[in-house]
């Protein structure tokens, strides 16, 4: 039976977050740029001819149920093919990191069974299919940097200055997982920010803009933790006072600093002026943090941004 293996879904990164109102229904409205980074989860995916759905996990445990599975099911039952598949995945993109890992690995299942189910969907079909998995997955089945607007199903590629292109960037990820939930609902969320342009962005594109969920993230405290807790930072539950360590650190190293999403993964641009551009390591990253709590905990990377996704045609959109 067909197979496809070694098939990158890459992490996301949001080079600004603008909250600029929000819906009757609840549903907050949003600017944003989203980039594709190269670093990213790695899938194997070969065609079962009984249609069944399998998932083998060959690194970290995932939910039994996760958007993989989800994606091939919902494929499975929109194209009606008799099909199924072995889906095998080596996670590297930490969860709960705001760098979308789940929301790309849906995206390049989707892009692999199209191919080996034999459907040969255009792109804009798959997308209207991936928006029903999370409002991030049409974006990584699109597979450009875009321009992200509405509750993020509004998405226009953009073409990236170079500086962008070619610039390094190094991320930093606290233990903390945020409740995307408690970000949205906090009463420091600031919901009123003007609404910006695509040419204000490519402006300064280094530093455009700012993240409105920062904030609240910071302020997030795990359930049942309090104030005492700060004196024992080395024995307290990790929560938004990581996110606030690993901006400090990575100001003060970089120059500048900026949370991702929902977090908490930070990230600062290596610039030409910045000591050993050209040699920083992932260890590197990852030793900023180690004087902080929870040291052996973080993860540190350098990435660069990618220019489009490496399966991007899998799936021609039929307009130009």
């Amino acid at each position: 039976m067909p197979s496809l293996h070694h098939l990158p879904a890459p992490a996301k990164l949001n080079l600004f977050l603008h909250v600029t109102g929000r819906r009757a229904d609840g549903y907050h409205l949003l600017q944003s740029v989203f980039v594709l980074l190269d670093w990213h989860d790695t899938l194997h995916i070969d065609t079962r001819d009984d249609g069944q759905l399998l998932r083998h996990d060959l690194h970290i445990a995932l939910p039994p149920d996760d958007l993989c599975l989800r994606a091939a099911r919902l494929l499975q039952r929109e194209s009606r093919t008799a099909l199924g598949c072995d889906i095998r995945i080596h996670k590297a993109v930490p969860w709960g990191a705001g760098l979308g890992g789940g929301s790309s690995d849906a995206a390049t299942v989707l892009l692999a069974l199209n191919q080996l189910w034999g459907l040969h969907w255009p792109g804009e079909r798959l997308e209207a299919l991936a928006l029903q998995l999370g409002a991030d997955v049409p974006f990584f089945v699109r597979g450009l940097p875009a321009w992200v607007e509405g509750v993020g199903e509004q998405i226009t590629p953009i073409a990236l200055p170079p500086e962008v292109l070619h610039t390094p960037l190094a991320l930093l990820k606290p233990p903390a997982a945020i409740p995307t939930a408690a970000i949205f609902g906090s009463p420091l969320l600031k919901r009123d920010t003007p609404r910006a342009t695509v040419a204000a962005f490519l402006a300064e594109p280094m530093r455009f803009g700012h993240n409105d969920l920062q904030e609240p993230a910071q302020a997030w405290r795990a359930p049942n933790s309090s104030d005492e807790d700060a004196a024992n930072p080395d024995t307290r539950a990790s929560d938004g006072r990581d996110v606030t360590h690993a901006l400090g650190v990575m100001q003060a190293r970089f120059g500048n600093s900026r949370m991702t999403g929902s977090g908490s993964t930070v990230f600062a641009w290596v610039d030409g002026n910045t000591p050993l551009d050209n040699t920083l390591s992932a260890d590197d990253v990852t030793a900023l943090a180690e004087a902080g709590p929870h040291g052996v905990h973080w993860v540190g990377r350098v990435c660069r941004v990618l220019p489009q996704h490496p399966l991007l045609d899998l799936a021609p959109r039929t307009a130009a």
